[in-house]
């Protein structure tokens, strides 16, 4: 790329484009971030990491030290003590330090970065039904004033033409005849429940699976908040029990020693949807095994790790069908290849009429991506 300048005796010179220089806080804080999400907001272990990357790719230098860069942290407002006073808290201030809001967001943006590229740039839009009425977004059509039209859709540059052709200039007056207002459309909404297995095996073979799930989450929140801002998303993690997490918790979240409940996952995302108003609604579940829990009436869990347990499955195949009588589909993110997997993944898909896919961790976020947008288009 190149710079142009314009020379009114020569026309236009060129000069090659010289990038702006990115600064020593920029360039560690991108690998900061990364390191921040893979050790669960573990600030203590980012920066042994980081001293180890340091020590290997020469990452600091005499200009610009951790110790600078650590302090840059907290001037930006990414870092605080635990018991900063600032915040109201009483104590010292010499507590360990702990990521702000502000980081928490910041991890978001960047797995929205790193998963969906330029996506964001295409700015704020919604999807449109065809539906006109007293809406919420100008559709650029007029049609003449009916009696209960809302005031503030009238377009008064049409009105006052219309008054000029019906009055005349000389003796302009508007009446009610030359009112022309503005069609309008409603803006439709998607609820989405992301489902999470943070069950043990999403560690286990040597393969970190937790990771490019938890950014996939961080990416889809703050893709479904900047570009879909009326749509909502919950995030329910799963494995002995389900439970809901906040936003703000994604960037510390781990696996446990968990089996995987997939039947308690379905049960809590189709409560949080049953309470949603708007009929758009849809689960994506993220797991890499198969269902290997369920909690007994008595309140005990009956587990079963060996193979495709008959009355678990069963259980699960149940809840796919409630879920499919509520017009709530299923997208399953299978991380796993094994056949007798495939088979039950196949076999829930039918049951709710979903859909699955077989996929890898590289290619995760922007599949899951486009089948948000295939979705919203379909159902809405």
């Amino acid at each position: 790329m190149t710079n142009k300048n314009f020379n009114f005796q020569k026309g236009f010179t060129f000069s090659k484009h010289i990038p702006e220089e990115m600064s020593n806080f920029d360039r560690v804080f991108d690998v900061f971030k990364d390191l921040l999400t893979h050790t669960s907001g573990d600030l203590e272990e980012a920066f042994e990491w980081l001293d180890m990357l340091d020590k290997e790719y020469d990452i600091f230098d005499e200009g610009y030290t951790v110790e600078d860069f650590e302090e840059d942290l907290r001037k930006r407002g990414y870092i605080k003590k635990e018991d900063d006073p600032e915040d109201g808290n009483s104590g010292s201030g010499k507590g360990k330090n702990i990521l702000t809001a502000k980081l928490e967001s910041a991890l978001r943006e960047y797995a929205l970065d790193q998963i969906f590229g330029k996506l964001k740039k295409t700015g704020i839009g919604n999807h449109r039904t065809t539906k006109t009425g007293i809406g919420d977004e100008r559709d650029g059509e007029n049609r003449s004033h009916q009696y209960g039209d809302d005031l503030s859709t009238v377009n008064m540059t049409e009105s006052l033409k219309n008054a000029q052709i019906n009055n005349g200039i000389s003796d302009l007056h508007l009446t009610e005849d030359d009112l022309i207002v503005e069609e309008t459309k409603h803006k439709a909404q998607m609820s989405t429940v992301l489902m999470i297995d943070i069950s043990h095996s999403m560690i286990l073979y040597g393969e970190d699976r937790i990771t490019p799930a938890k950014k996939v989450a961080m990416a889809l929140v703050e893709l479904i908040n900047r570009k879909y801002p009326k749509d909502s998303i919950d995030i329910i993690v799963f494995g002995n029990e389900a439970w809901p997490i906040k936003v703000k918790d994604l960037p510390y979240l781990k696996v446990g020693p968990y089996h995987t409940n997939t039947v308690a996952g379905l049960e809590l995302a189709m409560d949080i949807l049953r309470r949603k108003r708007n009929t758009n609604k849809q689960i994506f579940m993220i797991t890499d095994g198969k269902p290997s829990c369920i909690q007994l009436p008595t309140g005990e869990f009956y587990m079963n790790s060996n193979g495709l347990d008959e009355m678990i499955v069963s259980q699960c195949l149940n809840r796919a069908a409630q879920a499919r009588k509520l017009k709530i589909p299923i997208t399953t993110f299978m991380i796993a290849q094994d056949p007798y997997l495939r088979k039950f993944v196949d076999a829930f898909t039918a049951q709710n009429k979903g859909k699955a896919f077989l996929t890898g961790l590289s290619g995760l976020g922007q599949m899951i991506f486009e089948d948000y947008e295939k979705n919203r288009i379909r159902r809405i």
